[in-house]
């Protein structure tokens, strides 16, 4: 609870810069394809891609003529999917894992204004940090015609981010609470309407347990497409 509302408080914060000139903060939601690496080196099989979505505020807030800090307060889905087969066939399995985080992007953009004095196209990047606060993994299939299926809650590590030594909660099956990564991000805004595209890249294993180091091979990957309204 403590840790939810630290990032309430930063949301609120972000809105209170709405009174300065020049300051912008939007409303913003969009279609997230996400996925997790399967190798050391970070690739994926793009027939594993999740489709989510992603909901929540952004603020622009300019720190020099054609410089801008850009961060928010996102609920985000991220996750994978495994499937062999399909459901028409007598045998097919599909595993699904789907988290929700709470994310907090922190991407310095360059902006390049476009003929209109209102317009522009915009391009950034940055690190992130999310908190995963729900989800569910599921498992359906067939084994020669007769189906099966089952539902289970994500149960995430009640890790202290402060404490780098130990990971509180660890155990099997379950996910690391909170997830860091790098954004790049790109789009155009137009008058009060903004547009963009977004790349998430975790840099932290999702698995509890065991040493978080750059070898581990399942992490967060998510491409994502905003539409946003400024308030």
């Amino acid at each position: 609870m403590k840790k939810t509302m630290m990032l309430m408080m930063v949301a609120g914060a972000i809105a209170a810069k709405t009174n300065a000139q020049d300051n912008k903060v939007y409303i913003k939601g969009g279609f997230n394809l996400a996925n997790i690496s399967t190798t050391k080196d970070g690739a994926i099989d793009d027939a594993k891609y999740l489709p989510s979505f992603h909901a929540g505020l952004m603020a622009d807030l300019p720190v020099a003529s054609m410089l801008s800090v850009q961060t928010g307060l996102l609920f985000t889905g991220k996750g994978s999917k495994l499937q062999n087969g399909s459901s028409d066939d007598a045998s097919y399995y599909k595993a699904t894992t789907r988290p929700y985080y709470l994310e907090v992007p922190l991407n310095l953009a360059v902006n390049i204004p476009l003929a209109d004095k209102e317009s522009k196209f915009f391009i950034g990047a940055g690190p992130y940090a999310a908190m995963g606060i729900a989800g569910k993994n599921k498992v359906e299939g067939k084994i020669f015609g007769v189906g099966f299926e089952s539902e289970d809650k994500i149960d995430f590590s009640n890790d202290d981010p402060t404490t780098t030594e130990t990971e509180e909660g660890a155990g099997m099956g379950r996910m690391k609470r909170f997830d860091f990564g790098l954004n790049g991000t790109a789009g155009f805004t137009f008058h009060n309407v903004l547009l963009s595209v977004n790349y998430g890249h975790g840099l932290t294993k999702i698995n509890s347990g065991g040493d978080n180091n750059a070898d581990d091979k399942n992490k967060h990957r998510v491409w994502s497409l905003s539409l946003g309204f400024s308030l």
